[in-house]
C-alpha cells in the first residue's frame, strides 16, 4: 500500500498554517492553533481517527485560524488518498458524552456537500464560538471533497456536544479511509471514477 500521508503548508495575509497528516496512524497529535478549546477538539479528531496529525497555526482571528485549518486538512485529505482505490468510501459514527449525542455519515465521493443540524446553546466554550464548527465542518467538506452530514441529536452542554461530534467525525473518517481487501485496489463507485 502507498504511504498515504500529506504535508500541507498555507500562508495568507491572515493566517500562517503547517498540516501534517498520516491516514495510517496510530492516533498520535501535536496541535497548537493558538485556541485551546479547538486544539481539544482536533485532538479528540486525530485520537479516534487514529491517524497522527500535526498542525500548527497563527493567525489574527479565531474564524479564519478554524476557516484556514478546514482548509488545510481538506486538502490533505484528498492528497493523502490519491487516487481513492481501494477505500471503504462511506461511514458513519454516533458517539455519546455525558448528556450530548452527535452521529455523523459521510461520503468520500469527490463532491463536497453538508447537512448540519448543530443546535448549540451559546455556553461558555472559553471564547471559541460555537459557529465555527459549523464553518469548520463546511470548509472541510469543500477542500475533502465529500458528502458530510453531522447531527447533534441532543444535549444541554455545548463542550459536551462539540467534542462528541468531532470524535464521531474522527471515528467516521477512520472507517471511511480505510482499505478494503475485497475490493482489490479498485474504485468504489459504478462510475469507475471518484473525482480528484
Amino acid at each position: 500500500m502507498a504511504n498515504r500521508t500529506s504535508v500541507i503548508k498555507r500562508e495568507t495575509k491572515e493566517t500562517k498554517i503547517s498540516l501534517e497528516l498520516n491516514l495510517d496512524g496510530s492516533g498520535k497529535w501535536q496541535v497548537s492553533t493558538g485556541i485551546e478549546m479547538f486544539d481539544h477538539f482536533l485532538s479528540q479528531l486525530a485520537q479516534h481517527g487514529i491517524f497522527d496529525l500535526t498542525v500548527s497555526a497563527v493567525g489574527n482571528d479565531q474564524h479564519h485560524v478554524a476557516e484556514d485549518v478546514a482548509i488545510c486538512l481538506g486538502k490533505a485529505l484528498t492528497e493523502a488518498l490519491g487516487e481513492k482505490r481501494g477505500i471503504v468510501r462511506m461511514a458513519d459514527a454516533s458517539v455519546p458524552m455525558d448528556d450530548a449525542l452527535a452521529t455523523v455519515a459521510l461520503d468520500i465521493s469527490g463532491r463536497g456537500y453538508t447537512v448540519l443540524e448543530l443546535p448549540f446553546s451559546d455556553n461558555d466554550m472559553r471564547g471559541f464560538a460555537t459557529d465555527l464548527i459549523r464553518h469548520f465542518l463546511e470548509s472541510l467538506a469543500i477542500e475533502a471533497r465529500m458528502n458530510l452530514h453531522a447531527r447533534i441529536v441532543y444535549g444541554t452542554n455545548d463542550h459536551h456536544k462539540a467534542e462528541a461530534l468531532f470524535k464521531a467525525l474522527g471515528r467516521a473518517l477512520d472507517k471511511a479511509t480505510r482499505i478494503d481487501e475485497r475490493i482489490c485496489g479498485e474504485l468504489p463507485s459504478t462510475k469507475d471514477l471518484l473525482e480528484q
